[in-house]
């Protein structure tokens, strides 16, 4: 008599296609780029206190790894043109946002971009801010979306991811702005009426941050939705998670360089509180 058959536990390895093996493949070794850019940055920046002048070129091959891998992670699961139009028009939008902001001063404050920050557009914008906002905007809300894995099946939550993105973004700006500033010196604020500041950062950025990130998750959005039934069988991805860390890091050791305290305790209970969200969210 032959044994009754008992379906196996194991999960069954699912077959990757080449399109996607090269893909991951690329995503880390962009993201790997990005670590060994951030290494030299630390190591520019420990003995200095600064970055500046040194930090120039090791900040721009950071920022448009960081980027390029962003982007690669995002298309295994989205079409790559999906993507690019979606790092476009948070690269341009955002960019336009802060070119506005520096020419009117809205809606983000008194903000002058220094020499250190390298070549301007339209002589008022740093190049490197577009490349800012798709890292910033694309990783929150791959954090964002870890945080709320559980709860991916449920009909508010693309809302949710909306939300906690934005909020995750105003988060990490406040985080950046006193290592961009008094480390970096990459923007200047200039006075404002209010006295209340972050460490001469005005609140209106933090503000203007959210506002802009919501006007462009909501062209985004749709075209980074994969509403594929395989794409819910997929495992986390913690590379969001990598590079959010860097950032906060970075951050925090500016801080701690710069002797700002208060914005080193923040940096550190950011990163912490995130992280165990992320991973718990992911975990589930």
């Amino acid at each position: 008599m032959l044994p009754k058959f008992r379906p196996s536990r194991l999960p069954i390895p699912v077959e990757r296609p080449l399109e996607q093996r090269l893909h991951q493949g690329a995503g880390w070794a962009a993201t790997g780029l990005s670590l060994l850019s951030f290494l030299v940055l630390v190591w520019q920046m420990l003995p200095a206190g600064t970055l500046v002048p040194t930090g120039g070129g090791s900040c721009a091959v950071f920022l448009i790894a960081t980027a390029l891998g962003t982007l690669l992670t995002q298309s295994r699961q989205i079409p790559g043109f999906k993507v690019l139009w979606a790092a476009l028009i948070i690269g341009l939008g955002g960019g336009a946002a802060h070119w506005i902001g520096a020419a009117t001063n809205l809606p983000f404050g008194p903000l002058i971009f220094s020499e250190h920050s390298g070549p301007k557009i339209a002589g008022k914008l740093s190049w490197a801010m577009p490349w800012l906002w798709i890292i910033v905007l694309l990783n929150a809300r791959g954090v964002a979306r870890l945080m709320l894995r559980p709860w991916r099946k449920t009909r508010p939550y693309g809302f949710w991811v909306i939300g906690i993105t934005t909020v995750l973004v105003t988060l990490l700006v406040t985080a950046l702005d006193p290592f961009a500033t008094r480390v970096g010196q990459y923007w200047l604020w200039l006075p404002t009426r209010f006295p209340v500041t972050w460490f001469n950062m005005p609140w209106s950025n933090a503000l203007g941050w959210a506002l802009i990130t919501l006007l462009l998750l909501a062209f985004v959005t749709p075209l980074l939705v994969n509403r594929s039934s395989r794409a819910r069988k997929l495992p986390p991805n913690y590379q969001p998670l990598l590079v959010w860390g860097l950032l906060l890091i970075l951050c925090a050791l500016g801080a701690g360089i710069g002797r700002l305290w208060t914005a080193l305790g923040f940096d550190v209970l950011l990163l912490l509180l995130t992280t165990h969200f992320a991973v718990r969210g992911a975990r589930w």
